[in-house]
Parts: structure tokens; sequence; C-alpha cells
């Protein structure tokens, strides 16, 4: 009998090597490239809290009204793609009952776009693709992948400047889990505004240069530790005006003490790392695992099926025996 492979113990065999191959590469090679910043995103987060403003209006600042804030965040495809970076673009509105819903964003209270540029892989970020305005820091939309527990440098964008995070244990936003970091903005200069002397305390000047002065009663954020997914917001910010080289605040542009996501927001969030992580568990743990296992089976089974595969075959004749000679055929005697 001659040895003979059949056609199933190879596809067997074949099929089972691909998947142990497989494995390791989903797990070193495609999950690192599917946890990356998106380039499509299109998100939009809302933001409500009670504090003063100041009414234009009025010219003063009134208490105890409901601000929205509303931060819609787009990402332009073709810069990504050209760039390969992670490019932004923020629409931010500061809203109060007088101007929501607003047919136009430049009848907010306050009103900016602004274009940020990330590494797709550690969220840091790229100075390119006209990014408005520079900034810095480890997160600002977003945490990076496989959040750390510990400080965090945090951009924000009205102080001009980076904010330390530092983490304060696990929270949980609607029954999921998040890392919680936090922080404070001590009272800090950023800015001068020409208003008239009255308002700041200088009657006998018709105009003057005010100081802005930005604080931040607190910052909690909770974040998902696997996608650096921001699950829930809660900010306090606080912008006066204060008389040239004066110690005292003047005027309250903005005061809101507890400023947060809304349900909405939070359930938007929650749902969206939830998805995200169950893809990069497929791709890290789920496939590779199940591809490893199937691969070692139908190894084997081809293995087995290729060794006891036999059909029947011509005999051979063994090294020690002489062939047998054959009758040799003649033809007839011619008569």
């Amino acid at each position: 009998m001659r040895r003979s492979a059949s056609p199933l113990s190879l596809i067997l065999l074949g099929v089972g090597v691909f998947l142990l191959v497989l494995a390791p590469m989903l797990v070193w090679y495609v999950k690192p490239r599917a946890a990356v910043n998106p380039i499509d995103i299109d998100v939009t987060a809302v933001y409500q809290g009670r504090g003063s403003y100041f009414d234009v209006d009025e010219a003063e600042t009134v208490e105890d009204r409901r601000i929205t804030v509303t931060q819609r965040v787009r990402g332009d495809v073709e810069d990504s793609e050209a760039s390969g970076k992670a490019v932004w673009d923020v629409v931010t509105t500061v809203d109060t009952d007088k101007s929501l819903p607003a047919a136009d964003p430049h009848d907010a209270l306050d009103f900016s776009v602004s274009r940020w540029v990330t590494d797709r892989a550690t969220n840091r970020p790229a100075h390119c693709c006209e990014e408005e305005p520079y900034h810095e820091g480890e997160a600002f939309l977003k945490f990076p992948f496989d959040v750390e527990k510990r400080t965090y440098q945090w951009w924000d964008r009205t102080l001009g400047a980076t904010v330390p995070l530092a983490y304060a244990g696990t929270e949980k936003v609607r029954g999921y889990e998040g890392y919680v970091f936090t922080g404070t903005v001590a009272p800090t200069k950023v800015g001068t505004r020409q208003v008239p002397g009255a308002l700041v305390g200088r009657a006998g000047a018709p105009q003057v240069l005010a100081e802005e002065w930005y604080s931040n009663h607190g910052i909690k954020l909770i974040v998902d530790q696997t996608t650096g997914r921001v699950l829930y917001a809660e900010l306090g910010p606080r912008q006066v005006l204060r008389a040239p080289g004066a110690t005292e605040d003047a005027v309250v542009l903005l005061d809101v003490p507890k400023l947060a996501h809304t349900e909405a927001t939070q359930k938007a969030a929650v749902d969206k790392a939830e998805q995200d992580n169950a893809q990069l568990r497929a791709l890290g743990t789920t496939a590779p695992a199940g591809a490893a296992v199937l691969g070692v089976l139908l190894g084997a089974a081809g293995a087995v099926l290729l060794v006891r595969g036999r059909r029947p075959g011509t005999p051979q004749p063994r090294a020690d025996e002489a062939p047998v000679p054959q009758p040799v055929s003649r033809p007839p005697a011619s008569a």
C-alpha cells in the first residue's frame, strides 16, 4: 500500500495553520490599528447648569439662570486621510434661555469655532492642518486609549493652558464604570477687554482695558478606561472682569458652579463606549482565543488524517527480490 494525503486532511491542516497565525496577528497587529481616534466622528455633547451671567441688554449680571453649553465635534475626513492625523472641527456655543433655540449661533452668549488635530494612536496634539488654537496636553475632547491611574494634563480652552487632573477612583455612569479625574483652576488672568470705565469702578475713565480673569470651581471627568471616551463631564467655569491692576472682581461675566453633561449626552457616551469596547474585545480577546482553539483542533484533525491516509497502489518489488521473468510472445512460425 502507498501512503497518500487526502484533500480533506490538507484542507483541515491548512485552515488550522492559518487560524494559528491569525490569532496573534489580531492581538499584535489588527487591534492596535483599530484602537485609534476616529476620523469620521460626529458627536454632540450638551452641558447644563444654573448660574450667573452678564446680560448685555440689562447691562448687569443676572443670577440663577439656566446656562446651556453645546459642543459639536465633526471629523474632517478628507484632511484626516491626507495628513494621517485625526482632524476634528469643534463648534461651541454658550446659551441662555433667551437665545435658545438659536436661529444663528452668533446670537449665543458665547460662540467659538476651533480645530483640534491629534495623533490618532497617542491622542497627543499634532500641530498641522490649520490647527486653531494651538493646544498641548494629553487629553481634551477625549483621553488616550488604555487610560492609566495617574495624573493627566488636560487642556483647558478658556485658560489656554493645561490643567493637571488627578486620578480619584472609579464611578459608574448609567451603570457603566469609568475612571474619575478631578482638578481645579485658580483665578488666572487670561486677557484684556476694552469696556466703559464705570463698568469696573473707574467712572472717571470713558474706556479702560479691563482684565479678564478665569477660574474653575471644579473639574470632574469620568472616563472609559479602554477607549478614553469621556462618559461624564462636570465643570465650574467662572469668568470675571477686574479694573486694571485690581485684585477684586468688578463684574461677573459667567459663573456656573456646576455645568454638567445632560442625561441624553451621558447615555450616548455610554452606548458608544460599550460598542467600541465590544469591538476591541472581539479583536483583542474573543476572536484570537477562538482562532487559536479552532486552529489547534483543525490542525490536529488534519495531521491525524494525513498520517492515517492510505489508498491502494501498485505493489513495488522488494530490493532483495529479483524480478520475475515474463514469457516472451513470438510470432507463429511460417508454413
